[in-house]
């Protein structure tokens, strides 16, 4: 009967703690912060308020690039997969029309165009690496330092060191590992031509991931 009792005060004991105030006061917090940027500068404020809707849906949906490759080899989800190829296919049809009408208009194409190289496969094999060891990518490692998780902070101050490293020693690897020319599709292959080759490359690792991630285990 005690003991019974006992287990009865611990369940109560262990109750979770309301977070209904903690929410309310960092809201506050978040709104006040985005008022006083958007004081000294507006852009700021709305890049901020963009930065918060952003880590609010990361947190959420447990959007995380390290999963979406991990999880259909380790558990055989593909949901994750899935969101990482539609994101990219409705990021393609967005800055397609950003560059093609700078083209069309004789300015500079925006974002950066990369060269591939060995550089490339060097820079995935040892990024692939770190976010198995992490636990998480750039997203992923962000959205767990907000949520409390101790490993994922020093994730996080290992991510800044060698981030700042890789920055520092930029130019280095700039003048010896890569090329001088980027590889721009649409100037290879025309813009109907490259924007339809991605288009079934993203359809056709949808389509994978739905028949991976529908495959009944084997008996």
């Amino acid at each position: 009967m005690t003991e019974i009792k006992t287990s009865i005060g611990a369940k109560t004991n262990n109750k979770r703690m309301n977070q209904i105030p903690i929410g309310v006061g960092l809201l506050i917090a978040i709104i006040g912060v985005g008022f006083f940027v958007g004081i000294q500068q507006p852009k700021s404020a709305l890049l901020w308020g963009f930065g918060v809707a952003a880590g609010f849906v990361l947190q959420r949906s447990r959007f995380c690039f390290t999963a979406s490759l991990r999880d259909p080899l380790l558990t055989g989800g593909t949901s994750l997969t899935k969101a990482v190829v539609i994101a990219i296919a409705t990021a393609t049809i967005g800055f397609a029309a950003l560059q093609f009408a700078a083209v069309t208009n004789g300015i500079a194409i925006p974002g950066n165009i990369d060269p591939v190289g060995i550089h490339t496969v060097v820079g995935a094999v040892l990024f692939g690496i770190g976010m198995v060891i992490a636990g998480g990518c750039a997203s992923g490692t962000l959205m767990r330092v907000g949520e409390g998780s101790v490993m994922q902070m020093i994730s996080f101050i290992f991510f800044l060191i060698g981030s700042l490293w890789g920055a520092k020693d930029f130019g280095w690897w700039s003048i010896n590992f890569m090329p001088e020319k980027g590889i721009f599709l649409p100037e290879v292959l025309g813009w109907p031509l490259a924007i339809t080759v991605q288009f079934v490359l993203l359809l056709a690792i949808f389509i994978l991931a739905d028949w991976h991630g529908n495959k009944k285990p084997s008996q």
